[in-house]
């Protein structure tokens, strides 16, 4: 895997589908950051839009999906709801821990943020890696750790997860550009997130908000 290399394009993506060397932006959540009535109603609301927009989407409908579904979700989630045990410095530095843990191994970890009540990364898989293995490891041993350090029992993450397959190197940055701005968007201060990015794409999307000045 090399990390200077553009993100080569791939086809649309259909749920959890995945192929070796792809690149994906992840969503995963506490239990507890959106009620459970809201997504009740938004699942409900989205099968009847599914029902009538079958695969395979077209680019328009992979828009109109993200806009009218996977933006909610982000809105729900930076509202800040739930018990936001990832706030705490102990909690966000073994979320750290453990998505850096095989970095250059199993996969590339380009960027991250650890929200109160969430995660983002955006990551390239290697070779014959499982996207559902790789989440249940990064969440099981977090969850194991997080409980351990906070003195809590109980589950920690939502079972699902959001992913999108990275399509082009364009969506790639608009991704990477998207980590980085979130805690702004939520308006966090300081010391409520915690933000990784790796060498190339810090130097990258700095070179890219200057070019924008």
């Amino acid at each position: 895997m090399k990390p200077d290399e553009d993100i080569a394009k791939y086809g649309l993506k259909l749920p959890h589908w995945q192929q070796d060397h792809s690149t994906y932006f992840l969503t995963f959540r506490q239990a507890d950051s959106i009620p459970h009535s809201k997504i009740a109603k938004w699942k409900e609301e989205r099968a009847i839009w599914m029902k009538f927009h079958p695969r395979p989407w077209s680019d328009a409908d992979e828009m109109e999906y993200h806009h009218r579904f996977s933006q909610a979700i982000e809105h729900w989630l930076d509202a800040g709801e739930g018990s936001c045990l990832l706030e705490h410095s102990s909690a966000s530095s073994i979320v750290r821990e453990v998505l850096l843990g095989k970095d250059g191994e199993r996969f590339l970890q380009h960027t991250f943020v650890v929200m109160p009540n969430h995660a983002h990364a955006l990551v390239s898989l290697g070779p014959n890696e499982s996207l559902d293995d790789l989440l249940k490891i990064w969440k099981g041993v977090s969850a194991r750790r997080i409980n351990l350090a906070l003195e809590r029992s109980g589950e920690l993450w939502q079972a699902n997860y959001f992913d999108r397959l990275v399509r082009d190197g364009e969506h790639f940055w608009n991704c990477a550009r998207y980590i980085r701005r979130n805690p702004i968007k939520a308006h966090l201060p300081v010391g409520r997130y915690l933000l990784h990015e790796s060498d190339h794409v810090r130097r990258e999307l700095d070179r890219r908000e200057r070019l924008k000045e």
